[in-house]
């Protein structure tokens, strides 16, 4: 088979699936409203969970830093891409999160990539959750170390695969809420059983920081834990983009020499930086927003117990319609957006066969109208 003739193949068995991806450009921005093709659409498929993407004091702090520093970095961190800008929000971060050092990377993917890759040997152990974000899995995958998988949130499993390696290490992945159920970690408990089996555990709260614990600091804070390696990004909550690893002292510096993807990438741009340390600050001074998503939550809950919608148990801001199948799923997602609602089809591979869903993000920016009018229209189309 040609090259050609597998790429078709493929793409052949994605359409009869109902699960090929497509993108839609915004022609005005990504926040409570999206516009695309000439019509505006209420926005219910956005991370940008306490609407800070637009906020004026965080985008004057880019402008400000890109009349500072340009709009790149012009290098990997090792060469001249590392910033007086990126060392400050670094230090705050770190700070803010109770680690010793913190690392920016330009993503959440290739933070979970580098640390992970660089981290696992041979003779260790990987053991994650089964729900874990594919950067993750593909990294443990990719890996030199065996790779074992404990069924979601289940913590009696994960302290068996704990108890079956006997030589290496061993690394728990998990998730602070996870990105397409939105149910949170038993993080303590977790927490317990690796320190038990004497590993080492990485959470990846991309969903949490921002969002839950005090002043945002995330699902590891409020659960009082603090993992070994601790991800966060910045294109949820904070309303960015970038992520970053929060370690210790010493690993940060192991990271420095061996994470590939932090050696070999160029940095985030130093203005970037700039707008995270005013990010975080509206983040920490943050409450009212909290408060908003969570009674906006609430209120979306209530609405759909009330009308009979199957969602998924979650108390986040991702609230999961499981719909089951995927022609179905794209049909509804079709009808919803004729109605002015913009949602997105969620399918396999990204979730398991069998349940794809719209995946609802609610943010502090919607009102109590809007949450209302996207229940009635999602009762109207699901009848």
């Amino acid at each position: 088979m040609s090259w050609q003739q597998r790429i078709s193949e493929a793409l052949s068995e994605r359409r009869a699936s109902a699960s090929f991806r497509t993108r839609q450009a915004s022609t005005l921005g990504n926040g409570r409203i999206f516009t695309a093709n000439d019509r505006e659409y209420l926005n219910f498929s956005s991370n940008d969970y306490l609407g800070l993407s637009h906020h004026p004091q965080i985008v004057d702090a880019w402008q400000k830093g890109a009349a500072q520093f340009g709009v790149g970095s012009g290098g990997s961190g090792h060469v001249t891409g590392y910033s007086r800008a990126h060392q400050a929000f670094e230090e705050q971060l770190a700070e803010w999160l109770g680690f010793e050092r913190a690392l920016l990377f330009i993503s959440g993917y290739s933070a979970n990539q580098a640390a992970i890759s660089a981290l696992a040997q041979k003779t260790d152990t990987i053991i994650a959750d089964k729900l874990c974000h594919a950067s993750m899995m593909e990294a443990a995958m990719q890996s030199p170390a065996q790779l074992r998988r404990f069924h979601h949130n289940d913590v009696h499993a994960l302290a068996t695969q704990l108890g079956k390696t006997n030589e290496g290490e061993r690394l728990t992945l998990t998730e602070g809420i996870f990105s397409m159920d939105g149910d949170s970690a038993p993080l303590a408990d977790i927490a317990q059983a690796t320190r038990q089996a004497g590993g080492w555990l990485m959470v990846d709260d991309a969903h949490g920081v921002g969002v839950v614990g005090h002043e945002g600091r995330g699902s590891c804070h409020q659960q009082n834990i603090r993992p070994d390696i601790l991800v966060v990004t910045f294109g949820k909550a904070f309303g960015g983009s970038g992520a970053a690893v929060l370690c210790n002292e010493e690993t940060a510096h192991y990271l420095l020499q061996f994470a590939r993807h932090l050696i070999y990438s160029t940095a985030m741009p130093p203005a970037q930086a700039v707008s995270l340390q005013t990010a975080l600050k509206v983040v920490q001074q943050g409450d009212v927003l909290r408060e908003r998503l969570t009674e906006n939550i609430q209120r979306f809950r209530r609405g759909a117990t009330q009308l009979s919608l199957k969602l998924a148990d979650s108390n986040s801001a991702i609230q999961p319609l499981i719909v089951g199948e995927n022609q179905r799923t794209l049909d509804l997602a079709s009808q919803l957006r004729e109605r002015g609602f913009w949602l997105t089809a969620i399918r396999p591979p990204t979730v398991p066969p069998g349940s794809a869903r719209l995946r609802i993000t609610l943010t502090a920016a919607h009102t109590s109208d809007d949450i209302d009018a996207l229940l009635e229209a999602l009762y109207d189309a699901a009848g």
